[in-house]
């Protein structure tokens, strides 16, 4: 059993668990203080109600996403030690401005934003949530700064076999970051576009499938109140038919931006990690044509066992030179490449454990990176397909009645997490062999910043015991999921009034008016 591995295995779940919240928390976070600026700005009630129950939900993901956080951490001095001390002098920089700068601007705000509902003045509260949100953005920022000087590391010089900062500015204004940054946070907001549209959509059905809204002979909605329901009222349909129409341009808006900004990315991938590019395309030789579809055997991590099925000629070209006609190389061409920069063996050094001397594979897996990539790209259409199709269908008042349309929505707030955390995945892995990428820009050889994932675990720690810490950490983060997601369904299916008991004047408990008051009537 190798420790690399399993060392791999748990940080890969922990981090892909901990990715889900990430988004959710950055998109809803903004959505959020949107709403509350509305509300700020009119005064209207809708806007409020909508406010404290979407804000409800995001302070669920948000506390989960911090404890699932704080694992990661851990994880670098105890399973991934010597990665630590490689990294140690670039790492540390950008993630100590994310704990001190954006981190504890991010909570406290938070914080003064849950406890300040009429103890600070309206527009003080509004800018509370305002820095909050902006914490969490430049909490992603640092965060995203140091892994992309993983892919892709600059503003530093080898010394005695370890990378030393020296420009600083060009580490947190690495090209690649900034692509990353910027792709983040649009797949982020529409992850939380998706949240809002796909709930929103339920409560609608409900109110139809209740019998509380109808439509005319025309098919425009004609809204109604429930009056033995807390809550649900006309004010209640214009909560959720404006979060929904919110999410949905939204969402329109985000896959422009992710589109865009992902357009950016592959260049820049070609450039930096081209074997990514090939392995991503399962090509073998060098070439233009996209393969949509292949058929074969993936899982092989041979490109001559897959055949392309459907193509779209120049499209590779496109992504990668922004022409429709120049050649992007492929895997048999890029490999003898990366072994005379490289080499073709891991060192002969302690560090390496059992991994000394063995054959370095250039190519990532190609299943993990060929799919992955596609799922990114699939879900996040069908996302935005999603959305283009709720704003017709309400564009009489309501939703569709039936079944179908409402599952539909509500498996669709599932499209967004998913191309975001295949793109996550496809992202991490593709760098493979390398836990640090080397800079094509750099010189090779000694003075090369890079780092192999077989020289970055901690040697001291064996594979029983990264085994037992993957089982119980993955026992854990299932727990927590469990009640996320019970917490996350009971607040949704309580709708406005699960955020706002006060909407509840049926079941009210009696209070004391004055002293002589009799006790006994508040006993029940």
């Amino acid at each position: 059993m190798d420790p690399v591995l399993v060392g791999r295995w748990q940080f890969g779940i922990t981090t892909v668990y901990h990715f889900w919240m990430v988004p959710l928390t950055l998109g809803l976070g903004l959505l959020v203080a949107i709403l509350q600026t509305m509300y700020h700005r009119t005064g209207n009630e809708a806007w409020l109600r909508a406010t404290k129950f979407w804000g409800k939900l995001y302070l669920i993901n948000f506390i989960m996403g911090v404890a699932t956080g704080i694992v990661q951490e851990f994880q670098f001095g105890m399973a991934w030690s010597e990665y630590s001390r490689y990294v140690g002098d670039v790492f540390g920089a950008p993630l100590a401005m994310e704990a001190l700068v954006a981190f504890f601007l991010e909570s406290t705000m938070l914080g003064l934003w849950i406890f300040g509902w009429n103890r600070l003045g309206r527009k003080l509260h509004l800018g509370v949530l305002w820095a909050a949100v902006i914490g969490s953005w430049l909490s992603a920022y640092f965060i995203i700064v140091a892994n992309s000087w993983m892919q892709h590391p600059v503003g530093v010089e080898v010394v005695d076999g370890r990378p030393k900062m020296t420009d600083v500015w060009a580490v947190l204004t690495n090209n690649t970051a900034l692509a990353a940054y910027a792709h983040t946070l649009c797949g982020a907001v529409a992850v939380g576009a998706a949240f809002l549209l796909g709930i929103s959509w339920y409560h609608l059905w409900r109110r139809r499938h209740d019998g509380i809204d109808t439509v005319d002979a025309s098919g425009h909605v004609v809204v109604g109140a429930a009056t033995d329901v807390p809550g649900r009222d006309k004010t209640d349909y214009r909560v959720w038919i404006t979060s929904l129409r919110i999410g949905a341009w939204a969402a329109i808006i985000a896959f422009a931006g992710v589109a865009l900004t992902g357009d950016i990315q592959g260049k820049l991938m070609y450039h930096q990690q081209p074997m990514k590019m090939a392995s991503a395309e399962a090509a073998c030789h060098d070439g233009t044509t996209f393969s949509v579809l292949t058929v074969g055997d993936l899982n092989s991590n041979k490109c001559e066992d897959v055949t392309p099925l459907i193509e779209i000629p120049g499209l590779l070209s496109f992504l990668a030179h922004s022409n429709f006609t120049s050649d992007v190389p492929g895997v048999n061409s890029l490999i003898p490449e990366y072994q005379d920069k490289y080499g073709t063996t891991l060192p002969q050094d302690a560090k390496y454990g059992d991994h000394s001397g063995q054959q370095v594979n250039y190519q990532p897996l190609m299943i993990v990176t060929y799919w992955g990539f596609r799922l990114m790209i699939g879900f996040g259409g069908l996302a935005f397909l999603g959305a283009a199709y709720a704003l017709w269908a309400t564009r009489k008042g309501t939703v569709p009645d039936g079944w179908f349309w409402h599952r539909l929505a509500l498996w669709g707030i599932a499209a967004p997490f998913i191309a975001n955390s295949a793109g996550w995945v496809f992202t991490e892995m593709g760098r493979q062999p390398f836990v640090v990428a080397p800079n094509p820009d750099n010189p090779a050889g000694a003075d090369s910043v890079m780092l192999f994932t077989a020289a970055a675990s901690s040697p001291s720690v064996s594979a029983g015991e990264m085994l037992f810490s993957l089982i119980s950490l993955t026992l854990l983060y299932g727990v927590l999921m469990v009640f996320e997601l019970r917490l996350l369904i009971k607040y949704i299916r309580g709708g406005v009034a699960s955020a706002m008991p006060e909407l509840d004047t049926v079941n009210v408990k009696p209070t004391v008016e004055s002293k002589n008051d009799d006790v006994l009537s508040f006993a029940y």
